[in-house]
């Protein structure tokens, strides 16, 4: 018996060995699907303050709160078994369902870029008009719509990684992926909007140095919300027309994408100790003109049906 006992608790004791090195691979696998999908993540946090510009202070932090929420939903509730079940039984519908995705987002950012060249304005005149809750409301909406194309790219980006890995891998993988870019996410975003806030606390405090730098926060953080604003826009546009160059490769159709990357490679070569952040900008920069072109194509379409729907 007691011989038995021992052998009982050594295969207890291998069992648990084995269920934590499990635990150590999906947490590594985690993180490096995770920071694969890093460029989206950022993306994503340059995007999401753009929602909050202009609603009332004290409604930042829910607002954010509620879009996070719908961001988890998005991510867990219906990418994730989205990508499980196709990941399993129609691998070949996930690249043309990016991009339809992608050209969605090309599309809201062409659409921002031509009201704010006073083409197609009726959306601000519209939110001049609607009530507290009503615009609240329609910014969380529109803010979680955009958050499932760029979370749908994330999880894809982390289930490209564990494709060869069991389904219950994978899925445990995608949920960590989802949880923990979501937190960082709007964690970052939630102390953007706040910060103006915290420059006003520091502000009022004794030290003189205190009191400067909150000032400068105060001062700045206009400044800071316009220009992410602009660049949540620029993000959308150049995201947007990434996913629909490197689909197109995936189809099979390498162009646009072999000029892109030859070009991308040779500013790479000649920038020097800049040159991975030059190939990176013609890159962004390319991708933002192709994904500007069909966004306003898709813009321009959607009007027309506007129109002669009223």
């Amino acid at each position: 018996m007691p011989s038995g006992l021992v052998a009982l608790l050594d295969d207890v004791a291998g069992i648990t060995k084995l269920a934590a090195a499990s635990l150590d691979d999906v947490g590594a696998a985690a993180g490096k699907a995770g920071s694969k999908a890093i460029g989206v993540v950022v993306d994503d946090t340059a995007v999401t303050p753009r929602y909050v510009v202009g609603l009332a202070p004290e409604r930042e932090l829910p607002i954010i709160a509620k879009i996070a929420m719908g961001s988890l939903r998005n991510k867990l509730l219906i990418l994730l078994p989205a990508a499980l079940i196709l990941s399993a039984f129609a691998p070949w519908a996930i690249t043309p369902l990016l991009m339809l995705g992608g050209a969605f987002l090309c599309f809201e950012g062409a659409e921002k870029v031509l009201e704010a060249l006073g083409v197609g304005g009726h959306a601000e005149v519209e939110e001049t008009v609607m009530e507290a809750a009503h615009l609240e409301a329609s910014k969380v909406s529109g803010a979680i719509r955009t958050d499932l194309i760029l979370s749908a790219e994330i999880m894809a980006i982390a289930l490209a990684d564990v494709s060869h890995e069991p389904i219950l891998t994978q899925g445990v993988v995608l949920a960590l992926v989802g949880i923990g870019i979501t937190v960082m996410v709007y964690g970052v975003v939630g102390l953007i909007v706040k910060m103006d806030d915290i420059g006003l606390h520091l502000a009022q405090r004794r030290a003189a140095a205190t009191r400067a730098l909150g000032r400068g926060l105060v001062r700045g953080m206009p400044v800071l919300m316009q220009t992410l604003s602009i660049v949540g826009t620029a993000a959308m546009i150049w995201v947007g027309g990434g996913i629909l160059v490197h689909g197109l490769e995936v189809l099979g159709m390498h162009e646009p994408a072999g000029t892109i990357h030859h070009a991308a490679e040779a500013v790479a070569h000649a920038g020097g100790a800049l040159g991975g952040f030059a190939g990176w900008l013609v890159t962004a920069m390319a991708s933002g003109v192709l994904g500007l072109a069909i966004g306003g194509v898709i813009a321009f379409a959607v009007h027309q049906i506007h129109k002669l729907r009223h």
